[in-house]
């Protein structure tokens, strides 16, 4: 699908639940949609669907990142990949035409709209064995995924990415100031440089966001717990250790002497078990995870930097960038809790 010269003039548009399901109505054979409602808008826009016949359905329509265009081609050929390797993931749905999307036309231009498959479940929260069955599937999604020899990602879970981009966006920030500039560049660079004296560590085709919030938690058959994934806009081949690290990040207080409290803790622990219990991890990748929640930070600075004109500048102010340098030179010392 290509995309035209977008608008200079519009940054991100939010379509009604009623546009989407005209869209859908049109793009796809699932019959009359009886509902629609957007469900979140974040990085994308998704919303939740009901058709006449009872099914349900989510659709995210794509925006470009900060980074560049959606990661699509990628994105759909690893979830039928994973599907066919009999991991519990929500895989994109065909259109009539049997595209994994579809254009939307929209004042700033064509945006990719994408229909997935609607999962039940439980958020894991702070339940240790849903907390556990999250760690394992991370696991099995990992091992399925080693001969995944699709469409190549635009996008990979590497520095060049996660750390360099970002701080070129943070840079050219409108808050950004003279001071604080070469005071995040250090930061940098130090960081590099510790991941860089780091032995050998462990690739996978990784889930990019797995958080806690990006999967839910069934009971299978056998009793035990049962993870399945959603949301791979960050998908991407790249270290294990950040993908782990995405899980203790979401966790761990932003302040400069934060640390993790007891029941943050046996989360962390749980999880690990869950993903030992189903694959290796070499202690290697558990070590470097510590430095990845601050190259994980930077990119979630880079992705609020490239949103400005959409998220407006009041989404990073001066003043939280000041605490960010605070945060992560403390974040310096940090070392993996086992």
């Amino acid at each position: 699908m290509t995309t035209p010269a977008r608008s200079a003039q519009i940054a991100q548009t939010t379509p009604t639940g009623a546009a989407i399901a005209e869209k859908v109505a049109q793009a796809y054979d699932f019959g009359e949609v009886r509902s629609c409602e957007l469900l979140r808008r974040s990085f994308n826009h998704v919303y939740g669907l009901q058709f006449a016949d009872g099914r349900h359905a989510v659709a995210r329509l794509s925006a470009d990142r900060p980074r560049g265009a959606p990661n699509i081609g990628y994105e759909t050929a690893l979830l039928v990949h994973l599907k066919v390797r009999g991991v519990p993931v929500a895989g994109a749905l065909a259109a009539r035409d049997g595209a994994h999307a579809v254009a939307m036309d929209l004042p700033e231009g064509e945006r990719p709209l994408i229909l997935f498959e609607h999962l039940d479940g439980d958020v894991p929260g702070d339940v240790l064995p849903d907390v556990e069955a999250t760690g394992r599937g991370l696991a099995l999604l990992h091992e399925a995924a080693q001969d995944y020899h699709g469409p190549a990602s635009r996008y990979g879970l590497e520095l060049p990415d996660l750390l360099h981009a970002s701080l070129e966006r943070l840079h050219a920030a409108p808050t950004m100031t003279d001071a604080l500039r070469p005071e995040f560049s250090a930061i940098a660079r130090a960081l590099e440089a510790r991941i860089a004296a780091m032995p050998a560590l462990t690739r996978v085709h990784g889930h990019g966001d797995c958080h806690g919030m990006n999967n839910f938690v069934t009971e299978g058959l056998d009793g035990v717990r049962v993870a399945s994934f959603f949301d791979f806009d960050d998908a991407g081949p790249g270290w294990l250790a950040y993908d782990l690290c995405v899980y203790l990040w979401a966790m761990h207080p932003r302040t400069v002497d934060g640390s993790l409290d007891a029941t943050s803790l046996a989360r962390w622990r749980s999880y690990l078990a869950g993903y030992r219990s189903a694959r290796p991890l070499p202690s290697a990748d558990v070590d470097a995870v510590a430095a990845f929640m601050a190259v994980r930070q930077f990119w979630l600075m880079g992705e609020h930097a490239g949103r400005i004109a959409v998220w407006g500048t009041q989404s990073m102010p001066t003043s939280w960038l000041r605490t960010q340098v605070k945060m992560l030179t403390a974040w310096a010392e940090l070392r993996t809790p086992e």
